[in-house]
């Protein structure tokens, strides 16, 4: 079981650059597709905590329209941004190639 978990995008260039740091240090992770399988609320929940962000909201794309769609605004709880991530997996900032060492718990910054 590999230690670290990356939830990727190959279509984001910030994402493919994490995947090939990552490959050129010897590590390879588990790689979850998150366009193509979505975390749940309770997921995204848990991320928000391992990467010690103070809100949710810190986490998401406003430009994109999915934030206009799901009703997001800055002012948007922890919980109401959750839920949006989890219906609209564009959210999540390119930036946000999320690295998590399964030992550790502990994020990895990549950007």
């Amino acid at each position: 079981m590999a230690e670290y978990t990356l939830y990727h995008n190959p279509r984001c260039s910030k994402s493919r650059q994490a995947l090939a740091l990552l490959e050129e240090n010897g590590i390879t992770p588990t790689i979850v597709k998150y366009l193509d399988t979505p975390p749940d609320a309770e997921t995204v929940r848990t991320l928000v905590k391992q990467l010690r962000l103070d809100r949710a909201h810190d986490l998401v794309r406003p430009k994109e329209a999915e934030y206009k769609e799901a009703g997001l605004s800055r002012d948007a709880d922890d919980d109401t941004v959750i839920n949006a991530i989890a219906r609209y997996p564009k959210l999540p900032r390119p930036s946000s190639s999320i690295l998590i060492h399964r030992r550790t718990r502990k994020p990895s910054a990549l950007w």
